[in-house]
């Protein structure tokens, strides 16, 4: 790659430390098996002047869901699940779902399947006020913050089977739209597994990963490496405290509720570890987690042409498809900023972001924390940086 052109990646990230739009960020990208740069800005925690770091960890939020599905291939691999299996196999809050049809409760034409988690064709939402089931949702998640810090804190498997009751916002299959689908996702591997979702992810990922600074909480000795997350609603940068989707923003305690699609903390080197994983088709070092023949499935688009659409509904989906929690570029024409057929990967709410891309061999991670930001105009702008750096 040419390094001169990826040294701009470094006056981007000052120029949105300096104009206040993120306190701090870091960028990585590797390429041909090397790491070709590493840059940082800012910083993690403004108030205590604590600058940001290489071993800065972050909240994922929406990054976690990659790490989910690759959790999900592993039981794949293994003939412990199959696409097809009806989640209500797994948990019995999904027995006789219903979807509104109309404004009433409708028997569902099929069950939810594991497939349908994987490529958000659930019918399951987020919290909102847009229709039925994201107001019910909202109230659940309401349920799941107020009581998350006692005694009678919700499980994993409590908040899912409750989920499951709550009417469909369409009919599985039929649409795609962005929801808990991975949270439930995560639920069924506690089941399939016999283990805490956190357990299995330490246990199958994490650890022969080497990826030391990853979880659900952030222990007290790593505390201080934690960046605070910001927010900007007019008045520039100032905190952010709020629990966001039932994740405690201090992560000081290991959660009653291990999110699949929003839990995790990492660092940028540890997560690295896995899109390289990715990257080198199921093997990093002398580690393999997955086959090659599964992480092409992975890395492939499946949804039905005609449920495209809803996705790239999305600005920053825009060319893509998507599957396996993950986006899927199909259509680098109609990409808004510079994009490979094949490139596939996540972002976070709080502004993770990673790609990964076969067709150069290369992987690029951003990481900051400030909230409703995923993918901006920064990040594209970062994008054709490191993609015109290509030689």
């Amino acid at each position: 790659m040419n390094r001169k052109k990826l040294s701009r990646l470094q006056e981007l990230l000052w120029t949105m430390t300096e104009s206040g739009f993120v306190s701090g960020a870091n960028c990585m990208v590797w390429q041909g098996g090397e790491e070709q740069c590493y840059y940082e800005a800012g910083m993690r925690d403004l108030a205590a002047g604590l600058p940001m770091t290489r071993d800065t960890i972050f909240r994922l939020y929406s990054m976690s869901k990659p790490v989910t599905a690759a959790a999900a291939m592993i039981l794949l691999e293994e003939g412990q699940i199959d696409l097809y299996d009806p989640v209500s196999d797994f948990l019995p809050g999904f027995r006789d779902q219903k979807v509104m049809a109309n404004g009433v409760p409708t028997p569902v034409k099929r069950p939810v399947v594991i497939q349908d988690l994987l490529n958000m064709t659930s019918g399951l939402t987020y919290p909102g006020e847009g229709c039925p089931s994201e107001f019910l949702t909202n109230q659940l998640m309401d349920e799941v913050i107020t009581r998350m810090s006692s005694p009678q804190a919700l499980t994993t498997h409590e908040i899912m089977n409750r989920l499951g009751t709550i009417p469909l916002a369409f009919q599985p299959g039929e649409k795609w739209q962005y929801g808990m689908s991975a949270d439930v996702l995560g639920a069924v591997i506690e089941i399939v597994s016999g283990m805490r979702f956190g357990d299995f992810l330490r246990q199958r990922i994490f650890e022969p990963l080497g990826m030391n600074d990853t979880g659900f909480f952030v222990p007290r000795e790593k505390q201080g490496r934690l960046a605070k997350v910001y927010r900007d609603i007019g008045k520039g940068l100032e905190e952010f405290h709020f629990p966001h989707l039932g994740i405690s923003n201090d992560m000081e305690t290991p959660p009653a509720f291990e999110s699949g699609g929003a839990g995790l903390v990492s660092t940028i080197d540890d997560y690295a570890r896995f899109a390289q994983m990715l990257l080198q088709k199921g093997s990093f070092g002398n580690v393999t987690l997955l086959s090659p023949q599964t992480v092409t499935f992975m890395s492939q688009a499946h949804l039905a042409p005609s449920l495209d659409p809803y996705v790239r509904q999305w600005e920053s989906l825009a060319g893509c498809s998507y599957a396996n929690l993950m986006r899927i570029m199909k259509d680098p024409g109609a990409a808004i900023s510079i994009s490979r057929a094949g490139e596939f990967g996540w972002d976070g709410w709080l502004g993770a972001y990673m790609t990964v891309d076969p067709a150069d061999d290369m992987i690029l991670l951003l990481m900051y924390q400030k909230t409703d930001t995923g993918t901006t105009a920064y990040t594209r702008k970062i994008r054709n940086v490191v993609f015109s750096a290509l030689d």
